[in-house]
């Protein structure tokens, strides 16, 4: 059940709020600040490369290291190939998963390793394949955590995380749950890298990756991006009402609805990824994502199938008290910029149209830097997966 209701009254917002995942959004800006300056302060901005490496590797546990090496991957617009490094292990936990360097690793590459946690041993065996194959290390983890020592030993450069007390009771295993109960006794999941974490897992490699020339992240770039982390969150706060508001908005047209993310753009298909993981993760919510124009093939049939928005003849006569109603797809359009003559999102439209089939859309504001961009994107669908969250009831 969704209660509509709940999102325009920001007190019943704060009580249903108990993990504080609207403070951990409104203040991504101020991570991405602070993560700059933590940044620097490890000497990040005194690093002075011979040229850029010949590949970047990414890796760390849950969502956070998958997003972050798509991002990377969007932003360097091919400059060098990141890959992501998927973890192995029988378990989700820290002690059980294991990571390893591909077998053409050498020297030239770089090794980017991002943990909430800094507990992984399986992350400091990593570290030690790359300082044996000569690999340079970046590590992203808390100060003094076993994975930070780890980076020392061989050689590397470790950043403090920025974090809030909110986020210490994550781990960054993907699917965990703090255990913790609501008000009315029901366990409520929680995101494995709160709003907010992203950011401070993802600023001091961004100015790392703007110090070896793999994209443009300079000082004003980075502080652009928290004014519009900052911008965002004022446009999306809980004191905001829905019809101005386009996170509350987002959240009360996907709900009931099962979400058909397409993107259009490299960035957009980024923080499309994430927006499914996160409402999966944190409203219980299935989603998926495809990039146009291969989503108007791959999700086709969903739109003719029992989610199609007619799919139930017998729904009028369904008692709306007993029986819950019918999920039916709702197609999210994520732009980086407006359609041109050769985009896809027109087709999109007269395809969701055809199948009458219901579509939100989200497009950042015109002349962005691709760091704005990825900010608004990302910022507004986090806001909007919370808001889903926090007025569903079980």
């Amino acid at each position: 059940m969704f209660d509509e209701s709940l999102l325009d009254d920001p007190d019943a917002l704060s009580r249903a709020d108990f993990h504080g995942l609207l403070r951990g959004a409104a203040e991504s800006g101020a991570r991405v600040r602070t993560a700059a300056r933590n940044a620097a302060e490890a000497g990040v901005e005194s690093i002075r490369p011979d040229g850029r490496p010949r590949a970047v590797l990414v890796a760390g546990p849950g969502p956070v290291a998958g997003c972050t090496a798509d991002l990377l991957t969007a932003l360097a617009g091919g400059s060098a190939p990141v890959t992501l490094i998927r973890p192995t292990g029988v378990a989700a936990a820290p002690g059980a998963l294991r990571w390893a360097l591909p077998g053409w690793t050498g020297p030239l590459d770089l090794l980017l390793v991002a943990s909430p946690d800094g507990t992984e041993p399986g992350l400091a065996i990593l570290l030690e394949q790359a300082y044996r194959r000569g690999c340079s290390v970046v590590c992203v983890t808390p100060a003094g955590s076993p994975l930070a020592d780890a980076t020392a030993q061989v050689r590397g450069l470790a950043v403090p995380l920025t974090a809030s007390p909110s986020e210490a009771r994550t781990s960054g295993e993907p699917g965990a749950h703090t255990g913790e109960e609501r008000p009315d006794g029901a366990e409520r999941p929680v995101l494995t890298a709160g709003p907010g974490l992203l950011w401070s897992l993802l600023t001091p490699l961004l100015v790392l990756a703007d110090r070896i020339g793999l994209l443009a992240a300079d000082s004003p770039s980075v502080e652009a991006l928290a004014d519009r982390l900052d911008e965002v969150a004022e446009r999306c706060g809980p004191a905001i009402a829905t019809y101005t508001n386009p996170a509350k908005t987002l959240a009360a047209e996907l709900a009931g609805t099962v979400p058909l993310i397409w993107t259009e753009g490299a960035l957009a298909a980024a923080a499309g990824r994430h927006f499914a993981t996160v409402l999966a993760a944190l409203a219980g919510r299935p989603a998926l994502a495809a990039e146009l124009p291969e989503a108007l093939t791959a999700h086709a049939t969903l739109l003719s199938g029992d989610f199609a928005a007619g799919a139930d003849p017998e729904d009028f006569f369904r008692d709306r008290v007993e029986e819950p109603e019918a999920l039916h797809a709702r197609v999210v359009l994520l732009r980086e910029q407006e359609p041109d003559l050769t985009s896809p999102a027109p087709a999109a439209r007269e395809l969701a149209l055809q199948r009458e089939t219901p579509v939100s859309e989200l497009e950042p504001a015109e002349g962005d830097s691709p760091l704005q961009t990825a900010a608004e994107l990302l910022a507004i669908t986090d806001f909007a997966a919370i808001y889903l969250a926090l007025a569903s009831t079980p």
